[in-house]
């Protein structure tokens, strides 16, 4: 490939996908965007992006196609038909798939483009961090698939995320997701109710955090959230909606597993989404738990 950028197209503008976006435009990719609800693009096309009308119109003139959809099902469908992206790209062209679609669905998508496009170089690399470190351009891309023969992919991640860990095989990035996103979900259940405990027990939240800070149980992560706690603002970072489909997949993936945390989580967190509370960060958990005194 020469030295100069390909040009990307990003389908699906959520919190991530148009963090993205805005991150190629900024460091002067040619950037085309396409999005269900088309408004979603209209400050992107302000900054400088063309917006295709369909997947197949917006894939048509990219090197390089992202992906970052809801789910398994919707990512399926972008891709396939007369008006998807796989009637459009061009001659060994690269998408990147970057959401969150468990591990069946990834692998339809894999077969799937296996099938009908053979000469598509495809890269499963969904990604670690949420809204405000995508806008800042300071995720982690978990990535998978042929890294030798899509080299265009490299500084688009580069200008999406602070680093890329290649993980193998298209499909195995999918698999390494769930399982950090059940990390990241037991950690946030874990500091809801331990805060919770700290309270009944006469403590702040400063007090708990002023105990753990300085030592190895300080994650930033769980201050961000304890900040959230304090001011009862609970702005969505990572839908509680979408992370309760994460535990549900992951629960799917290792179904053979015992897991019984995870199981109760999943319970916990459909509680708060039935509530209303799905709207909200993931952290609102802590909230709901404190309703159910």
């Amino acid at each position: 490939m020469s030295q100069q950028q390909p040009t990307v197209a990003v389908l699906g503008l959520g919190a991530m996908g148009h963090a993205f976006a805005a991150n190629l435009i900024k460091k002067g990719f040619s950037t085309r965007v396409w999005n269900r609800t088309a408004s979603r693009g209209d400050d992107l096309v302000e900054a400088g992006a063309t917006q295709g009308r369909t997947p197949r119109e917006t894939a048509e003139g990219a090197d390089v196609v992202i992906t970052m959809l809801s789910d398994g099902k919707t990512s399926l469908e972008v891709c396939q038909g007369d008006n998807g992206v796989l009637a459009g790209l061009k001659q060994g062209g690269i998408i990147a798939q970057m959401g969150t679609l468990g591990v069946e669905a990834t692998d339809a998508l894999i077969a799937l483009i296996k099938a009908q496009r053979p000469d598509v170089v495809f890269f499963d690399a969904p990604v670690s961090g949420t809204k405000a470190p995508a806008e800042q351009a300071q995720i982690v891309v978990l990535a998978s698939g042929d890294r030798e023969a899509g080299a265009a992919i490299e500084p688009v991640f580069a200008a999406i995320s602070k680093a890329t860990k290649w993980l193998g095989e298209a499909g195995r990035a999918s698999r390494m997701k769930l399982v950090v996103n059940a990390w990241l979900i037991a950690m946030m259940e874990g500091i809801a109710e331990t805060t919770q405990l700290a309270q009944a027990l006469g403590f702040t939240t400063d007090d708990l955090w002023n105990v753990l800070e300085g030592g190895p149980l300080a994650a930033p992560y769980i201050r961000g959230k304890m900040e959230m706690f304090k001011s009862d603002d609970y702005t969505p970072q990572m839908q509680l909606t979408w992370a309760l489909k994460d535990i549900n997949l992951a629960l799917e993936a290792g179904s053979h597993l015992e897991l019984p945390v995870m199981k109760r989580i999943s319970q916990t967190w459909q509680g708060a989404v039935d509530a209303g509370y799905g709207g909200k960060d993931l952290a609102v958990v802590y909230r709901y738990l404190g309703t159910k005194r």
